[in-house]
């Protein structure tokens, strides 16, 4: 009996140890954004209205997060309607054909204190290829709200990526640069 007991103890311990916790995006506070370089001059920044995204994991601090991060790219907005139509065109980034883009983590690596590098795979315009990204994880804390207490998390990310790589738009960089800047910010709820 003792035996029987240990093994059912042993197996909720490992049940529970390797329970995943998702913790969904709160889109009131988020932002998917990107800022690029116009005319070899100024930045101009943009962003997807409509995106969702969730976090995985089976660690109460976070620390083997996985980030599923969807964005409908009709949704882009560039405070510009011309230029967001013509983003949306096969010029540049096909959306009848490519309507959303996806990023999935493959790895989350603590680099000190808040600070990680986040890797894993981003599908744009039909295209994937591994990216990193820099990551800053606040919390999880546990607040008040009106609701009663809610467990809460911050991530903030941000790096770099070449359009060219991904086969979004002309390869004429005087116009408009490769190098796009991603800034992507969210406060996640977790979910019971």
């Amino acid at each position: 009996m003792k035996s029987l007991l240990f093994s059912v103890a042993t197996l909720l311990a490992i049940t529970t140890a390797n329970a995943q916790t998702t913790w969904n995006v709160d889109k009131a506070h988020a932002k998917v954004g990107f800022g690029v370089t116009h005319m070899m001059l100024t930045d101009v920044d943009g962003n997807f209205k409509t995106f969702d995204a969730k976090i995985t994991s089976s660690k109460p601090d976070l620390s083997d997060a996985v980030l599923e991060l969807t964005a409908d790219v009709n949704s882009i907005d560039t405070d510009n309607e011309r230029r967001d139509g013509h983003l949306k065109t096969a010029d540049w980034f096909d959306t009848a054909k490519y309507p959303t883009l996806t990023f999935k983590s493959t790895s989350f690596q603590k680099v000190e204190g808040k600070k990680y590098k986040l890797m894993g795979n981003l599908t744009m315009h039909g295209v994937t290829k591994p990216v990193t990204l820099d990551a800053v994880l606040t919390g999880p804390v546990t607040m008040d709200s009106p609701r009663g207490k809610q467990d809460k998390a911050g991530l903030k990310l941000s790096g770099t990526l070449k359009r060219s790589d991904f086969g979004v738009g002309s390869s004429n960089t005087a116009v408009v640069g490769d190098e796009i800047e991603i800034k992507a910010a969210g406060e996640f709820n977790k979910q019971s």
